[in-house]
């Protein structure tokens, strides 16, 4: 196509279920977006982020208590496999319903 690749950004796609190209996989019909952005940009500068004030709970004593995760930052589950790295994620987000956060996985 000659241009670099992108993705469509809306909050159409809260709650849905998408594959690789952001296409929908859930059946539930299309998605409407009417704005794009890069697939790979550059992150903002560490100055110009919002500062996080208040902490995330993951809903796991052993990872709250020794890990502080704050709401807006990304963190990086890494380990080798079959070690719980999905099972940690999953449950983190299972335990932010009602917390009035966005989690996308």
């Amino acid at each position: 196509t000659g241009r670099i690749a992108q993705i469509p950004v809306s909050e159409a796609y809260l709650g849905r279920v998408i594959n690789a190209l952001a296409k929908p996989i859930d059946g539930r019909g299309e998605i409407s977006a009417s704005e794009s952005r890069l697939i790979e940009s550059p992150a903002p500068g560490i100055i110009s982020r919002r500062s996080v004030y208040e902490p995330l709970q993951t809903g796991l004593i052993a990872i709250d208590s020794m890990i502080p995760v704050g709401r807006g930052q990304r963190e990086l589950i890494i380990g080798d496999r079959q070690t719980g790295k999905t099972a940690v994620a999953t449950d983190t987000i299972l335990n932010q319903k009602g917390q009035n956060v966005i989690c996308v996985y």
